[in-house]
């Protein structure tokens, strides 16, 4: 076991390695001049020696390979640039907006978590049944509505017609609550997005737990436990379910990038101040610091995520043996 973890962790190197190479060539390919969140359009434009030595100040007048050895060099160190547009380091900018991201990520994540198992197990212990084809019915539209559209749809609800929850952003700006009266303000303004971006991931979840589940309930060890008098419910809890958690325990794995990178798209609908507000804006203004910071966080979170999974098919099956 202690080989396969020294080698899954040194695989992980090239890897990432690769993935910063070829991140690096796609942003510097992209079209547009970095430069121009400098121009100011309310003053005369800067001179074209202004521009050389501002582009050779912050190293865009090299080669692209040496910008990325410097840029590579750099984050050895901890050190990912600065922010074109926020004229801050871009550790600090990511470093803001990580707990807002880990918040919204984590609460989709155990709520899609909590609601599928109970959902998926009460559709395969009544398969075929009106109410597994309502299950299903949903499931099928939560995968297949896009996040946008579903935030939109929720904004439009809940926060414009019935004005329960806030539409926006992470507080209450207008008011300045402390203690208890701000986590229950924060916990309002996370009720939409949590249910936009955890929404696919339960329907989801839900197709691979059911489906999963029938195929463990026909095997012969259940047909065994049943022909013992075994009660249903101690085969559904202590020999079915078990078994069948190791296809969720992949995708969860896998959606562990959640917590960082969270949905781009539903952060930027509801104003939610977190990495993908953050990478969002930057696309849009051309900050390339900033869109590499967050795309090397997020592949070192889906790297991870990859090997915790691996590590949690061996707690669930302990027969899993890794050499």
């Amino acid at each position: 076991m202690s080989r396969f973890l020294v080698r899954r962790l040194l695989q992980m190197i090239p890897l990432l390695l690769g993935i910063s190479i070829l991140s690096f060539l796609i942003i510097k390919s992209a079209p547009g001049d970095p430069l121009v969140v400098y121009i100011d359009p309310n003053k005369p434009p800067p001179s074209a020696e202004d521009m050389a030595n501002l582009r050779a100040k912050l190293g865009l007048d090299q080669p692209v390979m040496v910008q990325y050895v410097s840029w590579l060099g750099n984050a050895l160190q901890g050190d990912l640039g600065f922010s074109l547009t926020g004229r801050r380091a871009v550790s600090a900018e990511i470093g803001d907006r990580l707990p807002a991201t880990m918040l919204l990520g984590l609460s989709s994540l155990l709520v899609a978590l909590l609601l599928s198992i109970p959902i998926a197990i009460l559709s395969a212990v009544r398969r075929y049944t009106l109410l597994d084809y309502i299950i299903t019915t949903l499931s099928f539209i939560g995968i297949s509505m896009p996040a946008f559209f579903l935030a939109l749809l929720l904004m439009q609800i809940f926060s414009v017609q019935l004005r329960w929850l806030p539409t926006t952003g992470m507080r209450d700006v207008r008011e300045n609550y402390q203690g208890m009266a701000a986590v229950a303000d924060v916990a309002l303004h996370l009720i939409l997005p949590t249910i936009a971006l955890g929404t696919a991931s339960l329907a989801r979840w839900v197709r691979y737990q059911r489906s999963s589940l029938l195929d463990v309930l026909s095997q012969d060890y259940i047909r065994t436990a049943r022909a013992k008098g075994v009660p249903e419910g101690r085969i559904l809890r202590f020999h079915a379910l078990r078994n069948a958690l190791m296809p969720l325990v992949t995708l969860v794995g896998l959606s562990i990038p959640q917590l960082v990178s969270g949905s781009f798209i539903v952060e930027f609908v509801f104003g939610w101040p977190g990495l993908g507000l953050l990478a969002v804006n930057a696309a849009l203004k051309r900050d390339f610091p900033i869109i590499m910071g967050v795309t090397m966080l997020t592949a070192i979170f889906i790297v991870l995520g990859s090997f915790l999974a691996d590590l949690a098919y061996h707690w669930i099956d302990p027969r899993i043996r890794y050499e």
